[in-house]
């Protein structure tokens, strides 16, 4: 696999991380199903894209990358869906995530 490659499924890992932390929440405890669903299906996906991208590229960035994105999309969407509360400070320290993680992949 090439390391292009390698950061594709990174970044794609890294949005399935959002999808998969957005679905524990909505899961209320793993009581409701559609939401477990999403959330196992996800987290599988994440976890096994995550180690296919860390054939290529090295562990400590490929997993702050993951968890950066996901991070910054999953609060992003709690902003904008209401379940959070916005605030200039918190949008700028996101973007402070955003400008990390392309920095470890220009160092790359």
């Amino acid at each position: 696999m090439s390391s292009s490659l390698g950061w594709i499924v990174l970044v794609i890992s890294g949005i399935l991380e959002a999808v998969w932390a957005t679905a524990l929440g909505k899961s209320e405890g793993f009581s409701k199903l559609w939401p477990s669903v999403i959330f196992g299906v996800a987290v599988a996906a994440s976890m096994v894209g995550l180690a296919w991208a860390m054939r290529t590229l090295p562990i400590g960035t490929a997993y702050a990358v993951w968890v950066g994105i996901g991070a910054v999309l999953t609060v992003g969407y709690a902003m904008i869906t209401g379940t959070e509360s916005v605030s200039l400070i918190k949008i700028l320290l996101l973007l402070g995530i955003v400008v990390c993680v392309v920095g470890l992949k220009v160092l790359h």
